[in-house]
């Protein structure tokens, strides 16, 4: 009897080191991938709760591509690159695309895009009343 309940405990001893939680730092065994591009490239996948534009960059737009305007504010935070831009009828525009150096007074090119209606970015504390997302600008020398 001693023997058999000596073997019972044994057993369950070994059952209960066996059910602990593997460590954290263990990869999670084989997640379906979606894409092999990396970060911030055409048909990448963004990681579960990260930035979905981390790692991208500005694209340079070709010339006569899109509207011209003057630079009358600019300001970076969170990644972007906001921009007040200023069309040759006065007419003030804001612009927000991946991080990229700009100054105000540069003249510059982009695409036309819908704006958003009163976005707010939290990184700058402000509401846009009317934003567009571009992928990029050229700035004209």
């Amino acid at each position: 009897m001693k023997k058999t309940a000596l073997t019972l405990l044994v057993i369950v001893a070994l059952a209960v080191a066996g059910c602990k939680d593997k460590p954290k730092t263990e990869a999670p065994a084989a997640a379906p991938q979606q894409s092999q591009a990396p970060a911030g490239q055409p048909g990448a996948a963004p990681a579960p709760g990260g930035d979905p534009h981390a790692g991208m960059k500005a694209q340079e737009i070709p010339a006569g591509a899109g509207k011209k305007a003057k630079v009358t504010q600019t300001m970076n935070s969170g990644g972007y690159t906001y921009v007040e831009a200023t069309d040759d009828k006065g007419q003030k525009s804001w612009l927000a695309l991946p991080e990229i150096k700009v100054a105000v007074g540069d003249s510059i090119e982009y695409p036309e895009t819908p704006p958003l209606a009163n976005f707010q970015s939290k990184t700058l504390n402000k509401t846009f009343e009317k934003i567009s997302f571009i992928p990029g600008i050229r700035i004209v020398k």
